[in-house]
């Protein structure tokens, strides 16, 4: 077992730099000049040749490539992702801490709705397979999976937002405000875990152990919840672990039409503004965060399940 979590740990090593050489190469693809970029944005009323010179020498624009890769990879190591283009006096660290605590109270709120509400739901399809209320729950999912974000945000904003006036339909400021962007950003998550519940209760009930039980004269409620719930829940704590970084990342789009200012926000802002060090730190954030989450959940179902236990 403790060999295992050393190698997934020395393989995530090199995944971690491939994913942050990729970030940085495919902003330097970009055929806009960053040092122009960042002498536009600084609204320079005349950009002579000597200035983008002098920019670049600022930036390190004029040192090698794969010099200012891994000078970019140090920097990043001790927390330095360079300066905002925008705003020079502020980092971009800074600016990620900034928006972060937003982001991550959004996505929170959003696995607690997933939890609370996909785990029951699909616990319920499974028990009550082919009743009605798992033929609404079931044509509920299609139709929601179906949605997009921005589109079911629109729509409870209008719905909720505006017609009822029950809740606000932007900023930020209290838990009211967080209703509507939280759930908006769980709607597909949930309909993809009541499905994957479903499906796994489904399969265990056909499993021996079931049978077994069931001679054995225990509750069925007890069959039901300690043994084929918490056996299928086994396979979904991958996904699960998984869905955490897909919750950030995901919430790029949720977070500009409620205007919540989180690293959504400041990514799109930071597109249209052409800030690239923020738009690569951005990238390469979600990028760890999904190997880091990938590797934890990925060890935490095999210590909590028997089957993968094995000494190598």
């Amino acid at each position: 077992m403790r060999r295992y979590i050393i190698r997934r740990i020395l393989l995530a090593i090199p995944l971690l730099l491939a994913i942050s050489f990729v970030c940085f190469m495919f902003i330097n693809l970009i055929p806009s000049n960053p040092a122009e970029v960042a002498l536009r944005v600084q609204q320079m009323p005349v950009i002579t040749d000597a200035a983008i010179a002098e920019m670049e020498e600022m930036l390190g624009l004029n040192k090698p490539f794969l010099v200012r890769y891994f000078d970019w990879v140090i920097g990043c190591l001790q927390g330095d992702f360079g300066i905002s283009y925008v705003n020079p006096a502020r980092t971009v660290a800074g600016e990620i801490l900034r928006s972060l605590p937003a982001t991550l109270e959004l996505a929170g709120a959003s696995f607690v709705i997933v939890l609370v509400l996909s785990i029951p739901i699909g616990f319920l399809c499974a028990v009550y397979k082919d009743g009605w209320f798992d033929r609404i729950m079931r044509g509920t999912v299609f139709v929601s999976t179906a949605m997009p974000p921005y589109w079911v945000g629109l729509l409870l904003m209008w719905g909720i937002g505006v017609k009822l006036g029950w809740l606000p339909t932007n900023g930020s400021g209290s838990w009211r405000h967080l209703i509507l962007p939280a759930f908006t950003v769980a709607l597909s998550y949930i309909s993809t875990y009541i499905r994957l519940i479903r499906n796994n209760m489904l399969e265990n009930m056909k499993q021996d152990y079931v049978l077994y039980a069931n001679v054995r004269g225990l509750p069925q409620k007890a069959i039901w919840v300690k043994h084929v719930l918490k056996n299928s829940m086994h396979t979904c704590i991958v996904a699960m672990g998984m869905s955490i970084p897909q919750l950030i990342s995901g919430t790029i789009v949720v977070e500009n039409v409620f205007s919540w200012p989180g690293l959504g926000t400041l990514c799109i802002s930071s597109i249209f503004n052409r800030d690239y060090p923020v738009i690569q730190t951005y990238v390469l954030l979600i990028g760890v965060l999904f190997v880091v989450f990938n590797l934890l959940f990925d060890i935490l179902q095999t210590v909590s399940d028997p089957r993968l236990r094995k000494e190598d």
